[in-house]
């Protein structure tokens, strides 16, 4: 019977288990996310934050502790000098788990990226910037005008954008009888020298009477 042996096995011995979840673990800390299956990435999970939790405590003893797991200088100093004082906040979750939608190439193994929840670098960009309050107005001080278009602008404007019911209402009926415009902007769809501005497009060897 299989009594009190919980935890994945990973189709490894102890030893080789081992040693598979340190250089695993040591590879997250120098790049912060790798790719694995689904099941090595949530048991790295149980590795790699009680290192975490280890870099909060930031003693000498803990420092030995990690370096029990990981044997490298380097790598100790760089989970307590820069991922550690990212999660001083503590309470967890230092690590999340993102399962891939496509399997592994082979066996269809279903993969997952792990990775810090918070990353070197990260937390000056995510400091927020206090945005400057505008101004006061003076007493007294009257607001800028609004630019009004001239006379010749209006008039302009007017005559390119015709109201789209009124030329529904009012289309112009093409030569030799066999249809109507229904350009919005002087007969351009008919004339073959631009859009009809979304209304029905018309043969462009037509021309309407009023060119």
């Amino acid at each position: 019977m299989r009594h009190r042996k919980s935890g994945r096995k990973l189709g490894r011995n102890p030893s080789h288990r081992k040693a598979l979840l340190r250089n695993m673990a040591k590879a997250l800390i120098i790049n912060s996310r790798i790719t694995t299956t689904e099941a090595k990435a949530k048991t790295l999970r149980g590795v790699v934050e009680p290192l975490i939790t280890l870099a909060l405590k930031n003693d000498v003893h803990a420092r030995r502790q990690a370096y029990q797991i990981l044997g490298e200088h380097k790598l100790v100093q760089r989970l307590f000098d820069e991922i550690g004082p990212l999660f001083k906040q503590g309470g967890g979750g230092y690590t999340r788990v993102v399962k891939l939608a496509l399997p592994r190439k082979g066996d269809a193994a279903p993969l997952a990226i792990i990775e810090f929840t918070k990353k070197p670098g990260e937390a000056a960009s995510e400091a927020p910037v206090k945005k400057a309050k505008p101004a006061k107005k003076a007493e007294g001080e009257a607001p800028a005008a609004k630019a009004e278009e001239t006379p010749s602008e209006a008039g302009t404007a007017a005559a390119e954008y015709r109201t789209v019911s009124g030329i529904l209402q009012n289309p112009f009926p093409l030569s030799g009888g066999e249809g109507f415009c229904f350009a919005v902007r002087g007969c351009i769809v008919c004339c073959g020298k631009g859009g009809g501005r979304g209304l029905p497009e018309v043969s462009k060897r037509k021309r309407c009477q009023t060119l």
